[in-house]
């Protein structure tokens, strides 16, 4: 297995269905979460190299949560995702430090090897 991947999103059956493309595509999941708080409270135990993150989570926004994940010692990889091909603008995910912004339904076919890194 490749690089250690995070998935953040209060949807758990699109966690699962990341979770099996992560797979497909060469990495390992490192664990999930549902939410800001969630993914705070396991990111530091869990060390993960990327971070693949909603934009709208229910205890605050994914973009924000991308800002403190890239300030973290070892500058995981962040990739946002939305169901809502227009909840993250490219000023939102160069603010945030974030990789790129992928729509949920262009993830499939998202080079997440290139954006998550090999």
């Amino acid at each position: 297995m490749g690089r250690n991947v995070l998935v953040v999103d209060d949807d758990a059956a699109f966690r699962s269905l990341a979770r099996r493309l992560l797979i497909t595509f060469g990495f390992a999941p490192a664990g999930e979460a549902d939410s800001v708080s969630a993914a705070l409270a396991v990111v530091g135990s869990l060390r993960p190299d990327a971070v693949l993150v909603d934009v709208g989570l229910p205890d605050g926004d994914g973009i924000t949560l991308a800002g403190l994940l890239t300030a973290l010692p070892w500058r995981p990889r962040v990739v946002l995702t939305s169901s809502d091909a227009d909840a993250a603008t490219p000023e939102d995910v160069e603010r945030s430090g974030a990789a790129a912004f992928v729509p949920k339904d262009q993830l499939p076919n998202a080079e997440l090897h290139l954006l998550l890194g090999d």
